[in-house]
This record gives structure tokens, sequence and C-alpha cells, in this order.
């Protein structure tokens, strides 16, 4: 294992950066993983004007996900997030980051 995966692993074992969750995969089923969330806001232009739009990202590790796609589900307790849009990946194909909304 080199340095980075090392640091991955750290950063998604860190209990004040990463929460547990399920990743419900149309393709795999139901996967007990580890994620990190952020809730950042995003700027969003309409017209001449420009609004701030909640949004929710979610990165899990490809070595816990390694098929994550489009519609899948992540499970936080009661709370449900389906992926929008195709999850992207970090230069060293060990993230995937995908976009999600509560449903």
């Amino acid at each position: 294992m080199d340095a980075f995966h090392a640091a991955n692993d750290a950063l998604f074992a860190d209990p004040n950066l990463s929460e547990p969750a399920i990743w419900r995969s149309n393709s795999v089923g139901d996967v007990h993983v580890r994620v990190i969330r952020r809730q950042p806001d995003a700027e969003v232009a309409f017209g001449g004007s420009r609004a701030l739009v909640p949004t929710v990202v979610i990165d899990v590790r490809r070595s816990e996900a390694p098929d994550v796609a489009e519609g899948d589900g992540f499970l936080f307790g009661p709370e449900t997030f389906r992926v929008i849009g195709e999850p992207t990946g970090d230069a060293l194909d060990l993230i995937w980051t995908c976009e999600a909304v509560r449903v």
C-alpha cells in the first residue's frame, strides 16, 4: 500500500470526517460503506441573477463501492439520498464523488 492509499484509508476511518452508510446499488444490492458527506452551497445563475442552492456531495472509496451509478442510493439512518448524474472519480481512482438529493 502506498502513502496515498494509507492517507485515504485514514481519512475514511476518522469518525470526525466520515460516517457509516449503506450504499444501495441497483446492480449489487445493499453494501455497508464509510462515506464523507459534504453539503456545500452551489451558486446557480438564472438569467441575470444568481442564487445559492444547497447541495449534497458524497465521497465514497472505490474499494468499497466500485460501481456507483446514477440512481443508486445512500442511506444514513432514516435519511436516504439518490445519486444524480454520473459520479466522478479522482486522478488516482481511489474515490467516487457523487452529487445526491434527499428522497
